[in-house]
């Protein structure tokens, strides 16, 4: 028996369009048509006004590091064999705070404010220092 893989989505019928777009090497984020504003995660309302009238958008895909911490261990299956990695929160362009992974950055090169692209590994945006 395998043992449970931790860091797969489980997507439902709501969440299905951002996996497949992230399959596909978008990445999607909602907007609000009543305040305007942006989020991420997915939601099916809006977190700053609670309107219903929340609409998917393609995110430019450019972020800025705000926090990260590396981590050196972690027994959920299969992250133990990927120490160390740095785990991470990016400030999107467009707006949201969003948890993630930073990847192709020594560690001792991290900064706050430090530019970044997304891009893609198992389907699954992660963020790279920018070119």
């Amino acid at each position: 028996m395998s043992a449970a893989r931790y860091d797969l989505p489980e997507p439902d019928a709501f969440t299905r369009p951002y996996w497949e777009a992230a399959a596909r090497g978008r990445l999607l984020i909602r907007r609000c048509g009543s305040c305007g504003r942006a989020h991420h995660y997915p939601r099916e309302f809006c977190p700053h006004c609670w309107s219903e009238e929340v609409t998917w958008e393609e995110a430019s895909g450019r972020a800025v590091l705000y926090t990260w911490s590396t981590v050196h261990r972690n027994d959920l299956p299969p992250f133990g064999d990927r120490t160390p990695y740095v785990a991470a929160v990016v400030d999107l362009a467009e707006g949201p705070r969003m948890m993630t992974q930073v990847v192709d950055c020594a560690g001792r090169d991290l900064r706050a404010g430090l530019p970044l692209r997304v891009t893609f590994a198992e389907s699954k945006p992660v963020f790279r220092p920018e070119d």
